[in-house]
């Protein structure tokens, strides 16, 4: 009888729940190379042709190009966002310095940040465009002066009318 209760106690006692994991921090990822497609494309007013990671939900904008080593020439990220609205962005974790351009909803330069420098102090600075924009570019360091890029200058999009922005 005592055995038969022992059995029934071990059956009907609940398994001891595993210990909860931690999130992990996102890790460093040395020379990571941008993942872009050649059809999604920035054209810049000169003509040059930008390939670009689509950074269009939360995820992807949170983590930017962080941890990046390098830009390779001629690729960057676009930010894509559900609505217009006025974003700063800053650059925590991120390991180069790189030119930031806020693009209106006609797709004009609204604001433009040159060479902002990787982020070496916790908090790490803001960089505000105090203009309205619905799209961040985000090139190496330097692209915008090369390109003479500046405020009003028309971008085209291209590959970019079906991406789904979350």
């Amino acid at each position: 009888m005592v055995a038969a209760l022992a059995l029934l106690l071990a059956f009907c006692t609940k398994p001891e729940a595993p210990a909860p994991r931690a999130q992990p921090e996102p890790q460093p990822q040395a020379a990571a190379p941008v993942s872009t497609s050649p059809a999604s494309r920035v054209i810049l007013p000169d003509g040059y042709a930008v390939r670009v990671e689509l950074a269009a939900d939360n995820e992807t904008r949170a983590q930017g190009l962080m941890f990046r080593d390098r830009l390779p020439e001629g690729t960057g990220m676009i930010f894509l966002f559900t609505e217009t609205g006025d974003y700063p962005f800053w650059m925590k974790n991120t390991l180069i310095p790189l030119d930031m351009i806020w693009i209106d909803e006609a797709r004009r330069i609204a604001a433009i940040h040159h060479d902002v420098p990787p982020c070496k102090a916790d908090p790490c600075p803001s960089y505000p465009p105090n203009a309205p924009a619905r799209y961040v570019l985000e090139l190496a360091g330097g692209e915008a002066k090369k390109h003479n890029l500046a405020v009003g200058q028309q971008l085209t999009f291209e590959g970019l009318e079906h991406v789904v922005v979350r």
